[in-house]
């Protein structure tokens, strides 16, 4: 298995292309998460290549403009919902994995969608996707409340820190009076299921 310095050294074009375009604060995030990324793919058996390159591609668009991002959303053609397309703060996921695709050639369906799916999330992710998803919300630069809680039940389970994860992120959406995207009442609904499926075996 490969180090991490090693992915770093593989993907040196991307790294550098990340600094120049985003933020210092969002490129440091990126790295956050595709180091994140990889030591969840450790501890769970994943894909620590494919889990590097998600997490450190995943916000790629974020700072583009909000029309842009919404252009390259739809561009996507990956079901972005009305309800994604009403909601700004949705929209550098599927954009990024459009770009993804279509701008420096990655073409692995399962890194496009965990890149399309990272804030939304989705019922039945791949190990990879849930990797991505829990490493973007747990990274070392989050510091909201009850983060150690989130990074402990991602690394005990994935399944049981999408839950948890899940569960924060819709509580956050409807105490903002924000619309909740088909796919995450969906990853909520799947992923609930398979938490209480797991408790009532112990």
């Amino acid at each position: 298995m490969c180090k991490i310095k090693d992915y770093e050294e593989k993907y040196s074009g991307y790294i550098d292309l990340l600094r120049e375009t985003l933020s210092k604060k969002r490129f440091t995030h990126s790295m956050n998460v595709a180091e994140m990324c990889y030591e969840l793919a450790v501890k769970h058996g994943g894909d620590t290549e494919k889990s590097y390159l998600a997490g450190l591609l995943h916000d790629i668009k974020k700072e583009e403009t909000p029309n842009a991002q919404k252009s390259l959303a739809v561009l996507s053609d990956m079901a972005v919902s009305a309800e994604e397309l009403e909601t700004p703060a949705l929209w550098h996921g599927p954009a990024a994995a459009y770009y993804l695709k279509a701008k420096l050639g990655i073409t692995d369906e399962d890194i496009l969608l965990a890149v399309r799916y990272h804030t939304a999330g989705n019922a039945d992710m791949s190990t990879l996707q849930k990797i991505v998803y829990l490493g973007d919300l747990v990274s070392a630069d989050r510091t909201y409340k009850d983060i150690e809680k989130y990074r402990k039940s991602s690394f005990d389970d994935l399944d049981g820190g999408m839950y948890h994860a899940l569960k924060y992120s819709v509580g956050e959406t409807l105490s903002k009076r924000g619309l909740v995207p088909p796919c995450t009442i969906s990853a909520y609904n799947f992923y609930t299921k398979v938490y209480n499926n797991k408790n009532k075996e112990k």
